[in-house]
Protein backbone atom coordinates (compact mmCIF):
# COMPACT_ATOMS: atom_id res chain seq x y z
CA UNK A 1 0.00 0.00 0.00
CA UNK A 2 2.84 2.26 0.84
CA UNK A 3 4.03 2.05 -2.97
CA UNK A 4 1.05 3.03 -4.40
CA UNK A 5 1.16 6.75 -5.60
CA UNK A 6 -1.81 9.46 -5.85
CA UNK A 7 -2.49 11.13 -9.31
CA UNK A 8 -4.18 13.85 -7.83
CA UNK A 9 -3.70 16.62 -4.74
CA UNK A 10 -6.94 17.64 -3.80
CA UNK A 11 -10.27 15.66 -4.48
CA UNK A 12 -14.01 15.71 -3.99
CA UNK A 13 -15.50 12.65 -3.63
CA UNK A 14 -19.55 12.71 -4.63
CA UNK A 15 -21.99 9.44 -2.76
CA UNK A 16 -25.47 9.36 -3.25
CA UNK A 17 -27.32 9.02 0.05
CA UNK A 18 -28.83 6.00 -1.33
CA UNK A 19 -25.13 4.71 -1.11
CA UNK A 20 -25.11 4.88 2.48
CA UNK A 21 -28.65 2.46 2.95
CA UNK A 22 -26.95 -0.53 1.56
CA UNK A 23 -29.59 -3.25 1.42
CA UNK A 24 -31.87 -1.92 3.46
CA UNK A 25 -33.95 0.19 1.44
CA UNK A 26 -34.06 3.40 3.99
CA UNK A 27 -31.94 4.96 6.55
CA UNK A 28 -28.16 3.93 7.32
CA UNK A 29 -26.15 0.79 6.97
CA UNK A 30 -23.74 1.33 9.64
CA UNK A 31 -21.57 -1.65 7.85
CA UNK A 32 -21.50 0.27 4.61
CA UNK A 33 -20.72 4.22 6.55
CA UNK A 34 -17.61 2.02 7.96
CA UNK A 35 -16.45 0.65 4.66
CA UNK A 36 -16.41 4.36 3.20
CA UNK A 37 -15.16 5.87 6.11
CA UNK A 38 -12.11 2.93 5.50
CA UNK A 39 -11.47 3.97 2.20
CA UNK A 40 -12.02 7.59 2.74
CA UNK A 41 -9.01 7.74 5.58
CA UNK A 42 -7.03 5.67 3.05
CA UNK A 43 -6.99 7.76 0.96
CA UNK A 44 -6.16 10.94 3.19
CA UNK A 45 -3.48 8.53 4.32
CA UNK A 46 -1.76 8.92 0.86
CA UNK A 47 -1.28 12.69 1.26
CA UNK A 48 -4.39 13.65 -0.47
CA UNK A 49 -6.54 16.34 0.56
CA UNK A 50 -10.24 15.20 0.64
CA UNK A 51 -13.59 16.55 0.60
CA UNK A 52 -16.50 14.48 0.65
CA UNK A 53 -20.44 15.90 -0.74
CA UNK A 54 -23.39 13.17 -0.05
CA UNK A 55 -26.78 13.27 -0.21
CA UNK A 56 -29.50 12.68 1.70
CA UNK A 57 -32.15 10.50 -0.47
CA UNK A 58 -31.52 7.29 1.96
CA UNK A 59 -33.39 9.49 4.65
CA UNK A 60 -35.75 12.08 2.12
CA UNK A 61 -36.04 12.73 -1.10
CA UNK A 62 -37.39 16.56 -2.10
CA UNK A 63 -38.67 15.58 -5.00
CA UNK A 64 -40.43 12.83 -4.52
CA UNK A 65 -42.49 14.84 -1.60
CA UNK A 66 -42.72 17.46 -4.05
CA UNK A 67 -44.22 15.97 -6.80
CA UNK A 68 -46.59 14.56 -3.90
CA UNK A 69 -48.18 17.79 -3.47
CA UNK A 70 -45.40 19.31 -0.97
CA UNK A 71 -43.91 22.62 -1.73
CA UNK A 72 -40.92 22.53 -3.50
CA UNK A 73 -38.79 24.70 -1.61
CA UNK A 74 -39.90 23.21 1.29
CA UNK A 75 -39.23 19.40 0.41
CA UNK A 76 -35.70 20.83 -0.93
CA UNK A 77 -34.60 22.15 2.47
CA UNK A 78 -36.20 18.83 4.23
CA UNK A 79 -33.57 17.05 2.10
CA UNK A 80 -31.01 18.99 3.01
CA UNK A 81 -30.99 18.92 6.55
CA UNK A 82 -30.45 14.61 5.44
CA UNK A 83 -27.56 15.26 4.42
CA UNK A 84 -26.47 17.02 7.23
CA UNK A 85 -27.47 13.59 9.26
CA UNK A 86 -25.31 11.37 6.82
CA UNK A 87 -22.24 13.65 7.04
CA UNK A 88 -22.14 13.25 10.83
CA UNK A 89 -22.51 9.25 10.27
CA UNK A 90 -19.52 9.60 8.26
CA UNK A 91 -17.70 12.09 10.63
CA UNK A 92 -18.34 9.59 13.16
CA UNK A 93 -16.99 6.55 11.15
CA UNK A 94 -14.21 8.85 9.92
CA UNK A 95 -12.75 10.29 13.49
CA UNK A 96 -13.42 7.15 15.02
CA UNK A 97 -10.43 6.13 12.72
CA UNK A 98 -8.20 8.88 13.72
CA UNK A 99 -8.90 11.04 11.08
CA UNK A 100 -9.05 14.95 11.60
CA UNK A 101 -12.54 15.88 9.83
CA UNK A 102 -15.21 18.99 9.27
CA UNK A 103 -18.48 19.11 8.38
CA UNK A 104 -19.47 22.26 7.11
CA UNK A 105 -22.79 23.08 6.38
CA UNK A 106 -24.72 25.63 3.85
CA UNK A 107 -27.42 26.02 6.58
CA UNK A 108 -26.20 27.81 9.47
CA UNK A 109 -26.32 24.94 12.56
CA UNK A 110 -23.76 26.04 14.85
CA UNK A 111 -24.62 22.86 17.42
CA UNK A 112 -23.21 20.36 15.02
CA UNK A 113 -21.64 21.73 12.32
CA UNK A 114 -19.23 24.81 11.14
CA UNK A 115 -21.04 27.37 8.52
CA UNK A 116 -19.66 27.22 4.60
CA UNK A 117 -16.55 29.61 4.51
CA UNK A 118 -14.43 28.93 1.48
CA UNK A 119 -11.04 30.08 2.66
CA UNK A 120 -12.12 28.54 6.19
CA UNK A 121 -12.73 25.15 3.89
CA UNK A 122 -9.25 25.33 2.16
CA UNK A 123 -7.29 25.91 5.22
CA UNK A 124 -8.95 22.65 6.45
CA UNK A 125 -8.01 20.68 3.38
CA UNK A 126 -4.15 22.72 3.83
CA UNK A 127 -4.10 21.43 7.56
CA UNK A 128 -4.74 17.53 6.52
CA UNK A 129 -8.04 17.41 7.84
CA UNK A 130 -11.48 15.70 5.64
CA UNK A 131 -13.89 18.53 4.79
CA UNK A 132 -17.52 17.11 4.38
CA UNK A 133 -19.93 19.70 2.72
CA UNK A 134 -23.73 19.21 4.13
CA UNK A 135 -26.46 20.61 3.23
CA UNK A 136 -25.87 21.01 -0.87
CA UNK A 137 -25.42 24.94 -1.86
CA UNK A 138 -28.10 25.99 0.99
CA UNK A 139 -30.67 27.05 -2.02
CA UNK A 140 -33.51 24.95 -2.70
CA UNK A 141 -33.99 23.59 -6.68
CA UNK A 142 -30.13 22.81 -6.20
CA UNK A 143 -28.92 19.20 -6.06
CA UNK A 144 -26.05 17.60 -4.10
CA UNK A 145 -24.29 17.00 -7.63
CA UNK A 146 -24.56 21.10 -8.38
CA UNK A 147 -23.22 21.35 -4.69
CA UNK A 148 -20.65 19.15 -5.70
CA UNK A 149 -19.57 20.75 -8.77
CA UNK A 150 -20.10 24.03 -7.25
CA UNK A 151 -17.86 23.14 -4.00
CA UNK A 152 -15.15 21.30 -6.07
CA UNK A 153 -14.30 24.43 -7.92
CA UNK A 154 -14.37 26.78 -5.02
CA UNK A 155 -11.75 24.80 -3.26
CA UNK A 156 -9.45 24.20 -6.72
CA UNK A 157 -9.86 20.25 -6.68
CA UNK A 158 -8.37 18.52 -9.33
CA UNK A 159 -11.52 16.27 -10.07
CA UNK A 160 -14.81 14.95 -8.67
CA UNK A 161 -14.84 11.38 -8.04
CA UNK A 162 -18.19 10.17 -8.39
CA UNK A 163 -18.95 6.67 -6.17
CA UNK A 164 -21.80 4.78 -7.80
CA UNK A 165 -23.04 1.24 -7.93
CA UNK A 166 -22.04 0.42 -11.42
CA UNK A 167 -18.10 0.35 -13.12
CA UNK A 168 -18.80 3.18 -15.09
CA UNK A 169 -21.14 5.58 -17.62
CA UNK A 170 -22.74 3.37 -20.18
CA UNK A 171 -25.28 3.92 -23.32
CA UNK A 172 -27.66 2.41 -21.69
CA UNK A 173 -28.82 0.50 -18.76
CA UNK A 174 -26.77 -2.37 -18.24
CA UNK A 175 -29.39 -3.97 -15.62
CA UNK A 176 -31.82 -4.06 -18.35
CA UNK A 177 -29.95 -4.59 -21.54
CA UNK A 178 -27.25 -6.88 -22.24
CA UNK A 179 -25.63 -5.03 -25.14
CA UNK A 180 -24.91 -2.11 -23.43
CA UNK A 181 -21.36 -0.47 -23.48
CA UNK A 182 -19.48 0.79 -20.82
CA UNK A 183 -17.51 3.99 -21.75
CA UNK A 184 -14.06 4.34 -20.59
CA UNK A 185 -14.01 8.24 -21.95
CA UNK A 186 -17.24 10.63 -22.80
CA UNK A 187 -17.36 14.24 -22.95
CA UNK A 188 -19.86 16.27 -21.31
CA UNK A 189 -21.91 17.47 -24.43
CA UNK A 190 -22.05 13.74 -24.65
CA UNK A 191 -23.55 13.35 -21.70
CA UNK A 192 -25.55 16.02 -22.07
CA UNK A 193 -26.78 15.06 -25.14
CA UNK A 194 -28.13 11.30 -24.40
CA UNK A 195 -29.05 12.34 -20.85
CA UNK A 196 -26.39 9.58 -19.39
CA UNK A 197 -27.21 10.17 -15.71
CA UNK A 198 -24.11 11.03 -14.69
CA UNK A 199 -24.79 13.59 -12.78
CA UNK A 200 -27.94 16.38 -13.73
CA UNK A 201 -27.48 18.92 -15.79
CA UNK A 202 -26.25 21.71 -14.16
CA UNK A 203 -23.94 19.84 -12.74
CA UNK A 204 -22.49 19.00 -15.80
CA UNK A 205 -23.09 22.29 -17.30
CA UNK A 206 -21.04 23.63 -14.66
CA UNK A 207 -17.87 21.22 -14.87
CA UNK A 208 -18.15 21.53 -18.25
CA UNK A 209 -17.77 25.23 -18.51
CA UNK A 210 -14.74 25.07 -15.81
CA UNK A 211 -12.74 21.94 -17.50
CA UNK A 212 -13.46 19.97 -14.12
CA UNK A 213 -12.97 16.12 -14.61
CA UNK A 214 -15.59 13.51 -12.78
CA UNK A 215 -14.65 9.98 -12.62
CA UNK A 216 -17.41 7.67 -11.92
CA UNK A 217 -16.90 4.20 -10.57
CA UNK A 218 -17.64 1.23 -8.84
CA UNK A 219 -17.51 2.24 -5.09
CA UNK A 220 -19.13 -1.06 -3.85
CA UNK A 221 -15.41 -2.82 -4.65
CA UNK A 222 -13.48 -2.20 -1.94
CA UNK A 223 -10.13 -0.34 -2.72
CA UNK A 224 -11.88 1.09 -5.96
CA UNK A 225 -11.80 4.30 -4.22
CA UNK A 226 -7.89 4.02 -3.55
CA UNK A 227 -7.20 2.71 -7.09
CA UNK A 228 -9.02 5.76 -8.60
CA UNK A 229 -6.92 8.35 -6.98
CA UNK A 230 -3.87 6.27 -7.82
CA UNK A 231 -4.81 7.11 -12.00
CA UNK A 232 -5.68 2.99 -12.57
CA UNK A 233 -7.97 2.82 -15.19
CA UNK A 234 -11.03 2.11 -13.79
CA UNK A 235 -14.66 3.63 -13.97
CA UNK A 236 -15.42 6.25 -16.95
CA UNK A 237 -13.64 9.69 -16.90
CA UNK A 238 -15.67 12.58 -18.20
CA UNK A 239 -13.31 14.97 -19.96
CA UNK A 240 -14.21 18.01 -22.51
CA UNK A 241 -14.36 17.55 -26.28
Amino acid sequence: MSERKPVYRRVLLKFSGEALMGAQGFGIDQDVVERLAHEVAEVRGLGVEVALVVGGGNIFRGLRASAAGMDRATADYMGMLATVINSLALQDALERRGAKTRVMSAITMQQVAEPYIRRRAIRHLEKGRIVIFAAGTGNPYFSTDTAAGLRAMEIGAEAILKGTKVDGVYDKDPVGHSDARRFDEVSYIEVLKRDLKVMDSTAISLCRDNRLPIIVYDFTRPGNTLRVVCGENIGTKVVGE
